[in-house]
This record gives C-alpha cells, sequence and structure tokens, in this order.
C-alpha cells in the first residue's frame, strides 16, 4: 500500500486499464490500496511528490479501516483522514527542505496512527515466512502454525494485509521473478519458471500477465530499452 502526495497540483489520476483516455480523478494526497492487478499512472503527472511505501501490514494501523476493503481500489486521503489530509499537504508545501518535508510527514503520520491496536503475531510470522519462502511454504502449513484456524486466520491476514494469504504469496512469486530478471538481457523464462516455483511456464507467463500487463519478454525489452535511453541520476535523501 502506498501514501501518494502530488506537491505540483491537488489532483491525481489513476487510468482506465482498458482505456487510456479515461481516468479516475482524486484529490492530490491519494491512498493507493494493495493491488492484485496493474495500474496505469502517468509518469508526467509525478515530478514533484512525496510518500510512503508501506511495508506488508504497515498500513493498516493509520487506515481507520480493515485494508481488504481496500484492495485494488485508490481512494483521495481526506476520506479517511478529513481535514488531516488537507493539512498534511499544506504542511508539506511550506516546508522549505525535502529533509524537512519527510521530518513532517513523519510526524504527522505519528500522529494518525492508531496506538490501539494490537499487534497479531499470527499475521506477523505469516509475513515473514510469506515473504521468505514465498514458494515453498504452505499456506495451510503456516496456518497451523499459528495456532489459529483457517476460518480465523484469513480474514485476520486480509484485514492486516489487504490480500488473503493465497494472493500475497502469487504476488511474493511475481517479485521473486522480477528480482531473478533484474539486470539480465538474456533470460531463460524456463529456469525463472522453476526457481520461483511455478508449476511451468504457462504458469509463469498466466501470473506475470495478469499482474504487469505484459508478457515477460515484454516486460524484459521495455526495461533495458528504458536503460539504455534514460540516463541514471543518483538521489540521497
Amino acid at each position: 500500500m502506498q501514501l501518494v502526495i502530488n506537491l505540483l497540483e491537488d489532483k491525481s489520476c489513476v487510468f482506465d486499464r482498458t482505456d487510456t483516455a479515461r481516468c479516475l480523478s482524486f484529490s492530490g494526497s491519494l491512498l493507493s490500496g494493495a493491488h492484485s492487478e496493474y495500474v496505469v499512472i502517468s509518469t508526467a503527472a509525478q515530478r514533484s511528490m512525496v510518500g510512503v511505501c508501506f511495508k506488508a501490514g504497515g498500513a493498516f494501523p493509520f487506515l481507520r479501516m480493515p485494508a481488504g476493503e481496500l484492495r485494488d481500489v485508490s481512494v483521495s486521503l481526506d476520506r479517511l483522514w478529513g481535514a488531516a489530509a488537507a493539512n498534511l499537504r499544506e504542511q508539506l508545501l511550506a516546508a522549505p527542505t525535502h529533509r524537512a518535508r519527510f521530518q513532517t510527514l513523519e510526524r504527522i503520520l505519528l500522529a494518525e496512527l492508531n496506538r490501539g491496536i494490537e499487534s497479531q503475531d499470527a499475521v506477523g510470522f505469516a509475513l515473514r515466512r510469506f515473504m521468505t519462502h514465498p514458494h515453498v511454504t504452505s499456506v495451510a502449513a503456516v496456518t497451523d502454525q499459528t495456532g489459529l484456524s483457517p476460518k480465523r486466520f484469513i480474514p485476520l491476514f486480509r484485514d492486516h494485509t489487504g490480500f488473503t494469504p493465497k494472493v500475497f504469496c502469487r504476488i511474493r512469486r511475481f517479485q521473486q521473478a522480477l528480482d531473478l530478471m533484474e539486470g539480465r538481457r538474456v533470460v531463460e523464462w524456463s529456469n525463472v519458471a522453476l526457481d520461483c516455483g511455478y508449476f511451468d511456464q504457462a504458469h509463469f507467463i498466466h501470473d506475470f500477465r495478469a499482474f504487469s500487463g505484459i508478457n515477460p519478454t515484454s516486460y524484459l525489452a521495455h526495461r533495458t530499452e528504458h536503460r539504455n535511453h534514460v540516463p541514471l541520476i543518483e538521489m540521497t535523501a
């Protein structure tokens, strides 16, 4: 899940995946829920932004609602935080330096933190297992190890992360495949599929297309072309 604040204008857009001439408009402060589908955005609109990319389950204490209700959707932050959302953007605009903006963002986030939420050891345990070994860890086995029944564990995991355990592991396999492809110009797709725990190459391609909108070969070609034409810029914060 991501919190994104557009500092250039008080507006954000997410385009229709099937018709990019259409877009959904939001305020300049946007909460992007956990997505199991790809989204289309304009990079030209991201010239001046600040935000937070939450770790899995990390956004839940700031939401005031179950994370599962925000799966595959984006919402204007004022729908969750009310007037505090506009106040956040105003204070970020007023901050004189990048460091001051990060400090402001951290301070306001801590003010919005719901400290009354009890940590769930079962969710934390499952996340550690799924993050480390997404293709070899059995959801059923992890559920048994938490001491909870599937009927109790699956909704609890979804409330905290936005996903069911099964979907979460699918996405982690996809992310692992991206990591294996990083920096390569030639990739043996059957090896990637095997290393990431897919049944076969067709299974891998199906999930890759579902999560990215394109097939692995097209993705690799786009990445290579991008690196050949876009200069690298080192940034520090």
